[in-house]
């Protein structure tokens, strides 16, 4: 098992980053880290209840620590929270890493996020909020990324596939 931080995945929230990470980390006999779920870990809370209760910009805050700390400190596979490549600090810390980004559309990326858990920064009109999410941030995933994979035509099967072809090719 790898003991350094292999691939970053990146994206819109439903681009597939968990279960593309999981799946890939699996496969390859890599440790897999969600930085999402070690955000509320350390907060002992929901991310919900800490957009609630603590406001977006202290989830932020949290967020580049636990992102800092998993890129220097994990292993494997490592899956960003949509909106961790938005700080500058975050953005820096990337540096040198193979990032993929997983690029999907709005339509495709609404749809998936809309079948799981809530997310805080989508409330409302799912669509016209991943709409809007998606051009802003676009840029970003497109400055940190090493490589962009389009995860909103393939199966979630291929884009699997394709992503551990680029680990084993890079290796």
């Amino acid at each position: 098992m790898s003991n350094q931080v292999v691939l970053v995945l990146v994206g819109a929230p439903g681009a597939g980053k968990t279960t593309v990470g999981t799946a890939v980390a699996d496969r390859l006999g890599l440790a897999f880290t969600d930085t999402d779920e070690l955000i509320a870990e350390r907060a002992g809370k929901s991310i919900q209840d800490i957009f609630i209760e603590d406001g977006e910009e202290t989830f932020r805050d949290l967020e580049v620590e636990v992102v800092g700390d998993a890129l220097q400190n994990g292993a494997g596979v490592l899956s960003l929270g949509g909106g961790a490549v938005l700080r500058s600090e975050t953005q820096a810390a990337l540096e040198g890493h193979k990032v993929v980004w997983l690029d999907v559309t709005a339509d495709v990326a609404s749809t998936r996020a809309g079948l799981g858990a809530p997310r805080p920064v989508l409330l409302g009109n799912v669509r016209g909020q991943m709409a809007k999410l998606l051009q802003a941030r676009r840029p970003v995933y497109e400055s940190v990324a090493s490589v962009t994979i389009d995860a909103s035509g393939d199966s979630v099967e291929d884009t699997i596939e394709r992503v551990i072809d680029l680990v084993r090719s890079s290796a």
